[in-house]
């Protein structure tokens, strides 16, 4: 009975327990980003850093000298952001106006259907009148000659 329990136990920590595995993955994890990346990172932000000193410096001067371009610049984004607008504008206007005709094509839609129901119901009266009134005639056809029948019997 022990044993069998101890079976149980070493299936049930093999399927459930999943320490071991992780260990391993956090050993590896750390192995790779200390041992084989070394200061890499470090010496990738402190390239980054020489990089922004040096537009900093010598880059905002630049643009200074070069703002005379701004102004252009700064005109020609608010005529496409106007664009822009306009698009939305008409977007949205059109947008309204397919709803709207979608809404007026539902109701026509729905009143022609309802005039097929009404149709229809009418219809199936009528033969329904038509049939009571055949089965009416042929009940007194066969009444009548039923009882011709009968007189002509006796």
């Amino acid at each position: 009975m022990t044993e069998l329990s101890r079976g149980i136990g070493g299936i049930w920590s093999r399927l459930f327990d999943h320490r071991p595995f992780l260990n391993g993955e956090i050993k590896f994890m750390v192995k790779e980003f200390e041992e084989k990346r070394g200061d890499r990172e470090v010496e990738n932000l402190f390239s980054i850093l020489e990089k922004l000193t040096d537009i900093k410096d010598s880059q905002v001067d630049k643009l200074k000298r070069n703002g005379t371009s701004l102004p252009i610049l700064n005109e020609k984004l608010e005529q496409a952001l106007q664009l822009c607008e306009e698009v939305e504008k008409d977007y949205l206007h059109i947008k309204k106006e397919s709803e709207q005709k979608r809404i007026e094509n539902h109701q026509k839609r729905q009143k022609e259907w309802d005039e097929f129901i009404d149709d229809m119901n009418f219809k199936c009266k009528r033969i329904d009148n038509t049939f009571e009134e055949k089965e009416e005639e042929l009940r007194d056809l066969y009444t009548d000659l039923n009882h011709k029948l009968n007189i002509a019997n006796k």
